[in-house]
């Protein structure tokens, strides 16, 4: 049986590789915090979470086929947490026989795994009353493909069938074997017989007319001859305890699978639930292919700030379609990294089939994403700031491919405007031939008006809002490139706006 809930055609592979620079996403897009939000302290729900965001899809229909199935579950999470919490109990219960398929005594292998058949069977009756009553709430592909799947498999003969042999498993009355002869008279070719059909009264059991038989009994102080039986029992059911064995590794590795592709689910329904209650809106993204150029959306917020601060948070209304850069420059804790962060997760949520942190969002889908910000200096830095800016950039370089998005968030700040600005042109300008979508946050005001001159139609400039009181709204407006970051309003904050001189007002207008 297979699950089918992440994939049309194969199972979630927990054991994925990540992206190489994975690390640097999950620092730069504070991707804990929503790997938290999602597993609500339990490793599991953490460990699935951060392999469906960090691999996500490239294929847009594969993309649908997973929201229809989040909807669905959107729509029914007691029913998706009880079908969970049944796969997670199952394999919390046959852990505890599991060690037997490693015993080296077909008896101890066929006992545990006759256990964990009856356990794991148990399971599956109760997923079949939950498709049972409850499988006309589900619409999505995935989850009527798994329901039919249920309901043809795991019908009321096959339950019947599992228990009948499992019950004979068990040998309560003996076991019938036979063997033949080899060299030097020693057995062979020992074989489990079906046990005769007893279905008699005792009556006719005590008066019916007993075959012929040879018999022999050993004396409960006989070591060797029990050592001897023993080892006749293990020779003849060795084919089935390991026939068994595999039967009930078969049916653990379903469990396993239903609970990995369940757990994506199930954490999305609680992120879903945190943001319900801060009173952020969730919607689902329209992916289009990743050789279009689609981003535009209304709402969109930091996801990670809203779980933070546990309150709703600004978000941004853009509509860069057919844009292949977006630089965005303007006031000092405008909103532009968190701005820029809220691009990164949104993509992120999207490719994995999640829901997205906005009122609306439609973006192409990316070959891969990636980030470049700028890094506090550090005693573990083995060169300058800007030599190990070029370095990362130089290893981002190596994996990047067409299609791909890249976030830059002051990037080529550690040395002069004049030299920052020409290593970032030149570095943009690069991508950009190789239709690689690049989003930059800089006070770089060479680099930006550099671009803006060109009157570009694949660009979109962006500025983050600044009242006249030096207010910021955290709102991102199209527009010509600012020559300032309003580093005064800073200044004010922290020293008080008396204590600003001439010299001091012509330096932070700059």
């Amino acid at each position: 049986m297979k699950v089918f809930l992440m994939y049309q055609d194969c199972d979630f592979d927990l054991q994925q590789q990540l992206p190489s620079h994975e690390k640097a996403l999950t620092q730069d897009l504070e991707l804990n915090t929503l790997f938290n939000a999602m597993a609500r302290g339990n490793e599991f729900l953490f460990e699935v979470a951060k392999k469906a965001l960090l691999s996500g899809l490239n294929d847009p229909d594969a993309i649908l086929y997973r929201q229809k199935i989040l909807q669905d579950c959107l729509k029914n999470p007691s029913l998706t947490r009880d079908i969970y919490n049944i796969a997670v109990e199952a394999m919390e219960e046959q852990k505890k026989h599991y060690y037997g398929f490693f015993s080296y005594y077909p008896s101890s292998i066929l006992y545990n795994a006759v256990e964990i058949m009856q356990i794991l069977a148990g399971m599956l009756k109760r997923i079949k009353n939950i498709a049972d009553e409850h499988a006309g709430k589900f619409e999505s592909e995935g989850f009527t493909r798994f329901f039919a799947m249920v309901e043809k498999e795991l019908d009321a003969e096959y339950f019947a069938r599992i228990q009948n042999h499992l019950r004979e498993l068990k040998f309560r009355d003996g076991l019938l074997i036979s063997a033949e002869l080899g060299k030097g008279n020693e057995g062979t070719h020992y074989i489990l017989r079906k046990p005769h059909d007893k279905k008699q009264s005792w009556l006719e059991r005590i008066f019916a007319k007993k075959p012929p038989v040879y018999a022999f009994s050993i004396s409960d102080r006989d070591e060797s001859g029990a050592r001897a039986l023993t080892e006749l029992k293990n020779r003849g059911i060795n084919l089935v305890a390991n026939a068994l064995a595999q039967s009930a590794d078969h049916m653990r590795s379903f469990f396993d699978a239903l609970r990995t592709e369940l757990a994506f689910y199930v954490g999305c329904l609680n992120l879903s639930e945190y943001l319900a209650q801060i009173g952020e809106p969730i919607s689902f993204p329209l992916p289009v292919a990743s050789h279009e150029r689609k981003h535009s959306f209304t709402g969109l917020y930091d996801v990670c700030l809203a779980l933070t601060m546990k309150e709703k948070v600004v978000g941004n209304d853009v509509n860069a379609h057919s844009k292949d850069l977006v630089m965005i420059t303007g006031a000092n804790q405008g909103g532009k990294s968190t701005f820029l962060r809220s691009i990164g997760l949104a993509q992120l949520m999207m490719q994995c089939g999640m829901f997205v942190p906005a009122q609306s969002f439609c973006a192409n889908i990316c070959a891969g994403l990636f980030t470049h910000y700028k890094r506090e200096e550090d005693a573990t830095m083995k060169s300058g700031k800007l030599d190990e800016e070029l370095s990362r950039m130089s290893g981002i370089v190596d994996n990047i491919t067409p299609n791909s998005l890249i976030l830059f968030n002051e990037s080529f700040a550690a040395t002069n405007e004049r030299e920052g600005s020409e290593i970032a042109r030149q570095i943009v300008g690069a991508l950009l031939e190789k239709r690689i979508k690049v989003f930059f946050v800089t006070h770089l005001s060479q680099l930006a008006h550099g671009f803006y001159e060109k009157k570009m139609e694949n660009a979109i400039f962006l500025w983050a809002e600044r009242q006249t009181d030096g207010g910021r709204t955290f709102k991102l407006i199209v527009g010509e490139p600012l020559q300032t970051s309003y580093g005064e309003d800073l200044y004010h904050r922290v020293f008080g706006r008396d204590n600003l001189n001439e010299t001091d007002h012509e330096i932070y207008s700059t």
